[in-house]
């Protein structure tokens, strides 16, 4: 074990608080702002269209660049860049909640995204060193926080929006971030003299890509290897050693496909500019496979796809996140416009569902230890499913003694899904983390918007709004239920 690894376990404690509160801050503003808008719009005198950028601007900006983030945390140091994002993000937020116009305001809110894509995969990475076990009680305890955010954001921004200024919607994050600094600068190993590449295993050395974190350091190459020396100048070995062609495709790939995924049911999927979007996704998508395979230092090793226990669990992580987060977009819709719920009723009918998720995910490593990964996630997995085939048979007169199993089952089986992150950190070289924890959470972000947009795809294709939900959420379940199948074959 690493000298960092030795001083990450004794500092468990203040871990765990890094972990949990910056998983809490950046989960708790992609959802506290959405009851705020109208507040927001009304204040600033901001038409409905340039305040859904309030919103999106901060997704598309978190999405597209957490591959970047989780890159830069493995060159630069885990440490170095969860806080320095923090910093960024915690500044943003002040901009944010002081802001006189919208466009003030979205700007700030790119940024926020901008600083949470690097405080992200960072965080991630931290636990990587941390020994199997610690890992997975660090990955429960981001799930938790995440989960509380998710219950919180909602109640937190309603509450601020009509109790106090708006504003404080954002400037709540700065105490949130200054913790988190002052933890992370404590509780963390220092981190070594950032490299850029030089001293980064390159496509060539050995070892890369296979899934193990033993080899030898004459597989790493030093500054004067390879005539990428001192020839060059520093932005340049910049450049190369976080793979900026590799970083600006991702970022395009990932920021216009989330903008298509947002706006394409609300806009029309055939207005030029979601075509257009659809377009310039794909192009980047296809450059970055490319660029990957041939790039010296690549930013993704797409060799990491083949280690089993990588692939599966990312699989398995995007199929829930496909079945997932169109349940709970639609079933809000379907709580109030079917079943009468009023809004607030329909918010607080998934606060079970997170505290299940809170109160069960620090059980989880423990049941890992009996059952193994792969049947634990399964397990989650099934019960999820189970839970929206009882949602999708609710009807009008239903109310909350019969949407409660389903709530219950889909936090429970959710909570049991944490080993998927550990799984996925733990099948990569300790260098890699960074971009691992990238992966680990793009493949969240983007699979909640894909699920949304597919689910929303079959709700809009089948009759009644009623009929289509039934059907959406019976698509989504089997959608998970193929999430469990690949994690019984694919995790340990």
């Amino acid at each position: 074990m690493t000298v960092a690894a030795t001083r990450v376990e004794g500092a468990w404690a203040g871990l765990f608080g890094v972990v949990g509160l910056a998983g809490f801050v950046t989960t708790l503003d992609n959802t506290v702002v959405t009851v705020a808008v109208p507040t927001m719009g009304r204040e600033l005198g901001a038409r409905l269209a340039a305040m859904e950028w309030v919103g999106t601007g901060y997704v598309i900006t978190f999405a597209g660049l957490m591959l970047a983030g989780g890159r830069l945390a493995d060159l630069w140091g885990r440490r170095r860049v969860l806080v320095a994002g923090m910093a960024v993000f915690s500044v943003a937020s002040v901009v944010a909640g002081l802001a006189g116009t919208v466009e003030v305001l979205v700007a700030a809110r790119v940024v926020q995204g901008v600083g949470a894509a690097m405080v992200l995969p960072a965080t991630l990475a931290v636990l990587a060193g941390a020994g199997e076990r610690r890992r997975s009680a660090g990955i429960a305890v981001w799930m938790a926080s995440g989960a509380a955010a998710l219950a919180l954001g909602p109640v937190v921004g309603g509450y601020l929006s009509e109790h106090a200024h708006w504003g404080w919607v954002f400037l709540i994050n700065v105490p949130l971030g200054a913790a988190v600094i002052g933890l992370a600068l404590v509780a963390l190993p220092p981190d070594p003299q950032p490299s850029f590449g030089f001293g980064y295993r390159s496509r060539t050395d050995a070892g890369v890509g296979c899934g193990s974190r033993s080899g030898s350091r004459s597989g790493y190459r030093s500054r004067t290897d390879g005539g990428l020396g001192s020839g060059f100048r520093v932005w340049g070995r910049v450049w190369v050693g976080m793979d900026g062609p590799g970083v600006v495709c991702s970022g395009v790939f990932l920021g216009a496909g989330t903008f298509v995924l947002i706006h394409g049911a609300e806009y029309g999927w055939a207005r030029p500019d979601i075509v257009a979007g659809v377009v310039v996704s794909l192009v980047a998508g296809v450059a970055f496979v490319v660029v990957e395979r041939r790039a010296a230092w690549p930013m993704v090793d797409l060799g990491l796809f083949r280690v089993r226990s990588f692939s599966g669990g990312v699989v398995a992580q995007v199929l829930w996140g496909l079945g997932v987060n169109g349940v709970f977009f639609y079933t809000a819709i379907f709580l109030q416009d079917v079943l009468g719920f009023t809004p607030s009723a329909s918010g607080l009918a998934f606060v079970p569902l997170a505290l299940l998720v809170v109160a069960v995910a620090p059980l989880v490593p423990w049941v890992e230890r009996w059952a193994g990964a792969g049947r634990t996630v399964a397990a989650g997995l099934v019960l999820v499913a189970g839970g929206m085939v009882v949602a999708a048979f609710l009807r009008p007169g239903d109310g909350w003694g019969d949407l409660l199993p389903a709530v219950c089952a889909i936090g429970v089986g959710s909570a049991l899904t944490m080993p998927l992150g550990s799984a996925v950190l733990g099948a990569v070289p300790e260098e890699r983390a960074g971009v691992a924890g990238g992966v680990f959470s793009v493949s969240r972000e983007i699979s909640g918007l894909f699920g949304i947009a597919g689910v929303g795809g079959v709700v809009h294709a089948v009759g009644t709004f009623a009929a289509g939900y039934t059907v959406g959420l019976l698509a989504a379940a089997a959608l998970v239920l193929g999430g469990a199948l690949v994690s019984l074959l694919s995790l340990p």
